[in-house]
Formats: C-alpha cells, structure tokens, sequence
C-alpha cells in the first residue's frame, strides 16, 4: 500500500479532518520537536508537550504549546508522539518504571516519529497491541528548518484504522507518505535514506576537498552539477552548505553514527554489505574524537578537510 496523497501544500482531506484527535501528546521537544508540535499548535490542536527541565516550560509556551514536567498529563491522551534520539529513550518513556504505555487509556495510539531499529519498532507495535493501544511508526525525512517549514516528509506505517487516525497530525507537518500496514518497514526505509544522504555528504567533502587543493571554485562545480545531472534537495543544500562551512542546523554527529550503526545492523541482518556506509562510520567517529560531535553531519566535508592537510 502506498498513498501518496498529500503533497505537502497545507490542504487537508475532509475525511481525516473528522478524525481530529481530542488531546496530542508531544515527549521530544528538541529543534525538529519544538517547531513540529508549535505548528500543531497554531493549528488549534490541543497539544500537551513533557519536558524534563521546567526552564523549557517558558520556551514552549512562547509557541503556544502547554508544557508539563509531568508524564502523567499525558496520560489521558488520544495521540502521543515521541521524537526521541533512540531506541533506549523511546522505551523509558513508554515502557520504563513510570512509562506512559501502563496508564495510557485502551485505544490511544503512540505515533512514533523517532529514528530507531526496526526490532525496537516490533517490540513497541506487540507491547501496545498487548494493552489494547495503537501504535504507528512516522519517522520523518527533513531538518528543522522543514520542520518549520511544513515541509518534513512523514513515511507512515501501521493498521489502517490507526493511520487514518494520526493523518491530522502527519499532514500537518508536511507530506505524508503511507507505505503499509508494518511499522517496521518505515523505520527501515528512514535509516536507508538517512544512509543515502550520509554517504552523499562525505563524497561531496571529498569532492570539494579536491577542488580546492586544486585551485578551483567548489561552488561552480556544485552550481553546474546541481543543475545537470545531480537537482536533488540532499546536493543543493548541503552541497552549498558544506561549501559554506555552515555545521549546526541538522543531525549532529553522534546521532548521525546512531543511524550508521542501525543502518549496518539491518544490512547485516539482511547477508546484504554496506560498504560505503562503513566508510561514514570511520568518518564519523573521527570527526567526533576531533572535537566535532556537536556540530552536524555536514561536518563529514570537514574530516575529508582536515585530512587532506587543509
């Protein structure tokens, strides 16, 4: 099942209009969290975002988002969504000593919009389905200036009815793509484009890395081959960016390697060699023992730099 319906152009399909959700819990409330539950906000869903540090309360609110550093003012949500770093996190906050899943009302859904694996996905669809909840995974392709944007590109995976149910939120964000019935496979196809984009990025370090040894103006070879044969979003931004030298604005290095390890993991899973993704994985870990974990994965064009003496 693929239904590629909404295109991201802010219109909204009258039948999951009526399936508004009642209350939206919001765990996760990073750059990418912040403006995705602002914009369900300023659309009039009630949203109530769990915060661990009560000095974020006052940042939230600034977005119209009530804040709580309370997990048990979710409970009596229709919808909660996590977009949390890993696996780990996604399951202390649902599964652990006080999870949400044990006092979450029968027929609440868990709309997981973090990157995780796609064992940990299984585990949380059959924990839920035990307690009589839904789950649908929802990761998200996109950075958070997308987020803000209403531009993020939202796979979506679970049964039917649950799907149709989360649709409000997703179409709010961007586009939303249904790939089938699996949470799974959507998890799956998050970590292999994020591996599409990682392995972009380190040849486009090493391509502007020659360049400028040589002598030449990397932007021109950019220009040129971002308007021949290589248009994409994924080369025309970070290829200006890194040109730039712009590191801060999306996925920091450390949580880059999270996404390599669990990419590798499912190819190894499958008898089916990553290689080039091992080579991000040895770029990524040198670039964060040289100090670079904070900055983001454009930051692979800076260890192909510096380790061509530049």
């Amino acid at each position: 099942m693929l239904d590629d319906v909404d295109e991201g152009d802010g219109k909204r399909n009258p039948h999951v209009d009526g399936l508004r959700p009642g209350k939206i819990g919001f765990v996760g409330l990073g750059l990418m969290g912040s403006a995705m539950a602002a914009n369900l906000a300023a659309d009039g869903q009630n949203v109530c975002a769990y915060v661990r540090r009560p000095e974020r309360i006052g940042d939230l609110q600034a977005l119209a988002v009530a804040a709580t550093t309370s997990l048990s003012d979710l409970f009596d949500s229709d919808i909660v969504i996590t977009m949390l770093p890993d696996d780990a996190a996604v399951r202390d906050v649902f599964f652990g000593s006080s999870g949400i899943a044990d006092c979450l009302q029968p027929g609440a859904i868990h709309l997981s919009m973090s990157t995780i694996s796609t064992a940990a996905s299984t585990e949380f669809l059959h924990a839920h389905e035990r307690r009589g909840q839904g789950y649908v995974a929802a990761p998200v392709f996109g950075n958070p200036d997308a987020a803000k944007a209403r531009q993020l590109s939202v796979i979506l995976a679970g049964s039917e009815a649950s799907c149709d149910r989360c649709r409000s939120v997703t179409d709010a964000l961007g586009r939303t793509i249904v790939i089938g019935t699996d949470p799974a496979q959507a998890n799956l196809i998050k970590l292999l484009g994020n591996m599409m984009t990682a392995t972009a990025l380190e040849v486009l370090g090493e391509i502007v890395t020659v360049l400028r040894k040589r002598g030449q103006d990397p932007q021109q070879f950019v220009d040129i081959m971002t308007g021949t044969m290589f248009d994409s979003r994924v080369h025309k931004s970070y290829g200006n960016r890194l040109i730039a030298g712009s590191y801060n604005a999306g996925l920091a290095l450390p949580l880059a390697l999270k996404d390599v390890r669990l990419a590798l993991a499912e190819a190894e899973l499958a008898g089916a060699p990553m290689p080039s993704v091992g080579v991000v994985r040895e770029r990524l870990i040198t670039g964060i023992a040289r100090g670079h974990g904070p900055l983001d994965w454009t930051a692979l064009g800076l260890v192909a730099s510096e380790e061509a003496g530049l």
